[in-house]
């Protein structure tokens, strides 16, 4: 009898890719990863996985491979953890006769404009927007809008090219930028510019068309919006809780989604609740782990098991209170790691300490995911406690950062 394979596309550095291989091995299927550069993923070689290197966004070419591993294994599911070969994975399942996601609907919502429009036509609560191709168009829909405004490229993902523009000088820099070379664009631009909607700011996690539960996140310093923070469940009662959870089940309706998982991010304004933006796929790191902590819900395996035709189990095992700490940096120079990572992993409670970035590293901030340096985990019977926990093992780990010489 052929062994039965999960084919996993791309990967993910900070622990997530991690996941959905352990995840697999556990379910008994033998995990393969296709990639166009696997060795940026050091955990399939500490694993011994089999890699293929494939161009991931080219449906023939992944075809073929398919074809190729249908010789030797029983192929019993195709998926990934990266928003930007989501799509391909999605028409490859459909190709195939596998369960998946409906390929229009990843399309659809991973253009961010689409998107808007979909969620605005059914009634769903949204900033006010425009799309912009060029500068005077950005600075004609800023006017519309009024500052402060928000720029975002209308197809990305980790808040590559978005930011916070509070002035006029500020919305002609960074549209200077995001046009110019520095910014890359896999077709011709397309700016999203966003009304600024201020508040605390909640990630509501589902799978299929059920709602599991809700991050809180807090960011760094603007104008960027890098996660620094994440705490599960979100301090709502249940009053909030139900018209955040009812919101994003539209969200869902309006986008034709509601296969898997789903990740959904809010901000809750002076008028409620609106829909920043709606990724069709698991939350990365630390969502999964949170709501593993927290509610004793494995998201990655029951994920999995979707993708393998079997039914998941979402039922709350446990309450406990996670939250996660983002090591971030707040000047460039040089990375220094003055404590003890294996002390602060043996602190009780703490579930995780992973730095991402040797001693000696040189740091440029670039205002988006890239600047995370590693990732504090834990959990606790109580908020506090947890928060003194994640505290004093942040405080083992020691970051520093040495400015470069004038």
């Amino acid at each position: 009898m052929a062994r039965r394979a999960l084919i996993l596309f791309e990967g993910h550095t900070r622990g997530l890719g991690l996941l959905y291989v352990q995840a697999a091995k556990r379910l008994g299927l033998y995990p393969i990863n296709f990639s166009a550069d696997p060795t940026q993923y050091d955990y399939l070689a500490a694993e011994k996985i089999e890699t293929v290197r494939v161009d991931t966004n080219n449906f023939d070419a992944l075809s073929h491979e398919c074809s190729l591993l249908r010789a030797t294994y029983d192929i019993a599911g195709i998926t990934t953890s990266e928003e930007h070969v989501y799509a391909t994975v999605s028409k490859l399942c459909q190709h195939l006769d596998l369960p998946g996601p409906n390929p229009a609907s990843i399309e659809r919502c991973c253009d961010k404009f689409t998107q808007r429009q979909l969620l605005a036509e059914a009634g769903v609560p949204v900033p006010a927007y425009r799309l912009a191709a060029n500068a005077r168009d950005v600075e004609g829909s800023a006017a519309e809008i009024g500052l402060p405004v928000v720029l975002k490229p209308a197809v990305g993902c980790g808040s590559r090219g978005v930011r916070l523009c509070r002035t006029v000088n500020e919305l002609a820099e960074h549209t200077t930028y995001l046009l110019g070379e520095k910014h890359s664009w896999l077709s011709s631009p397309r700016i999203l510019v966003e009304e600024f909607a201020q508040g605390p700011h909640y990630s509501v996690n589902t799978m299929g068309n059920e709602v599991i539960g809700i991050c809180t996140a807090k960011f760094g310093a603007p104008p960027h919006f890098v996660y620094r923070e994440f705490t599960f469940a979100a301090p709502l009662d249940a009053t909030h809780n139900r018209r955040v959870a009812d919101i994003a089940l539209s969200c869902l309706r309006s986008l034709g989604l509601g296969w898997g998982p789903t990740n959904i991010e809010f901000r809750w304004g002076k008028n409620g609740p609106v829909v920043i933006e709606v990724n069709p796929r698991l939350a990365g790191t630390p969502d999964p782990q949170l709501v593993h902590l927290g509610y004793g819900v494995d998201l990655v395996t029951e994920h999995i098991k979707l993708v393998i035709g079997k039914e998941s189990n979402l039922r709350i095992r446990h309450l406990q209170a996670a939250a996660a700490r983002i090591l971030l940096p707040d000047h460039d120079g040089t990375l220094n790691w003055v404590g003890d990572d294996s002390r602060a992993a043996a602190v009780p409670g703490v579930a995780e300490v992973k730095l991402y970035l040797q001693p000696k590293t040189p740091i440029i901030r670039k205002g988006d995911f890239r600047d995370w340096l590693g990732h504090v985990i834990a959990a606790s019977p109580s908020r506090a406690q947890t928060d003194a926990i994640l505290q004093h093992a942040v405080d083992l780990v020691g970051l520093s950062i040495t400015p470069f010489p004038p």
